[in-house]
């Protein structure tokens, strides 16, 4: 109690009576202030949480825009890349229709064409089924075929193509079922020297192998025979129109073959001069004879002769039976025209 009396004490402060109203008026004048003052504060307080209230809403309210301008702008966006993209489908819309355009107007040009073709084709199929139609054209064919058969008929009477004495036999066993698909299976065709035309044979041989024994007269006789084979084979290719690939230069037993084939085989860098070489070729002639010949020449001439032949019985649809075979080649053309199925096909 005495040091909370002691600090009351020195707290107190005396006044003296005569500055009582003094001291009251200077309290009465800082209660007053100091109620102003409490009053502006409250009022600045009020103004200031009014103020503070603004701003926050303010604030808010400039986010929002904020907010509201980013996606304004990324509205801007999108729609600037869908202007873009609707720009790109447009122009590729516009190309599009070109084209369709185009492939409408080639439809319309495609169409009359199909028309004009249509109404050609029923025109055509009138004319084939008319008198002068199909039926008329397969009779003029068939009427070809027989005067075809006839004159080779007279060919194969001028020089007939027989077997020799003793080898009808050989003959009836090499061909017991030829078609025009070739020979039939294990079918042998006859040796070239049991085979005759006009009575003589062909003795392949004495040309492969020619020597100073050798019988003149036999070469003569095989020179004679390939001048017969010769004369027969260009009849027949004239009478089928049929253009030989190694003409022939007819003179009996002296009669030549030719040959149109360059000697040295052509370069494909060399094109241009090549064609020029081609078209101003001259053709080489081989003699289908011995006598005063290199037996080498006229061995090609026989082999380029039944190349011939082989091309004649493919024309008819058979085949050959073989590079050593001419008589019998030429027997197997002739009995394929002349037998009944060259005229039914």
């Amino acid at each position: 109690m005495e040091p909370n009396q002691s600090l009351s004490s020195e707290n107190v402060k005396v006044i003296e009576w005569e500055d009582f109203e003094q001291e009251l008026a200077r309290l009465w004048s800082l209660s007053s202030a100091l109620k102003e003052a409490k009053e502006k504060k409250d009022s600045l307080q009020e103004k200031l949480n009014s103020l503070l209230q603004v701003k926050a809403e303010s604030l808010n309210r400039s986010n929002e825009l904020e907010e509201m301008q980013q996606r304004l702008d990324d509205r801007k966006f999108v729609t600037g890349d869908m202007s873009m993209q609707s720009k790109i489908v447009e122009e590729d819309i516009k190309k599009k229709e070109e084209r369709l355009g185009l492939e409408v107007r080639s439809l319309l040009v495609a169409g009359t064409a199909l028309s004009v073709s249509r109404n050609r084709l029923q025109d055509a199929n009138r004319l084939l089924s008319g008198e002068r139609g199909y039926v008329h054209l397969k009779n003029l064919e068939k009427m070809l075929r027989v005067r075809q058969q006839h004159m080779i008929s007279q060919v194969s009477f001028l020089y007939p193509v027989k077997p020799s004495i003793g080898s009808l036999e050989q003959e009836l066993e090499s061909f017991p079922s030829s078609s025009r698909a070739g020979n039939a299976v294990g079918s042998k065709p006859l040796n070239e020297g049991s085979l005759t035309i006009s009575g003589l044979q062909l003795n392949m041989l004495a040309i492969k192998k020619m020597s100073f024994f050798t019988d003149k007269k036999e070469v003569q006789r095989s020179a004679t025979a390939l001048g017969y084979v010769a004369h027969a084979v260009s009849l027949i290719a004239s009478y089928l129109e049929v253009p030989l690939r190694y003409p022939l230069r007819l003179g009996g037993s002296r009669s030549y073959i030719n040959d149109y084939a360059p000697s040295i085989e052509p370069t494909p860098t060399d094109s241009v001069s090549n064609s020029l070489l081609l078209t101003n070729l001259k053709h080489i002639e081989f003699p289908l004879f011995l006598e005063g010949q290199d037996t080498t020449r006229a061995a090609y001439a026989v082999f380029l002769l039944n190349k011939d032949l082989e091309q004649l019985l493919n024309f008819i649809g058979v085949k050959s039976l073989g590079p050593r075979h001419v008589l019998a080649n030429l027997k197997e053309l002739l009995r394929t025209i002349l037998s009944p199925e060259f005229i039914d096909t």
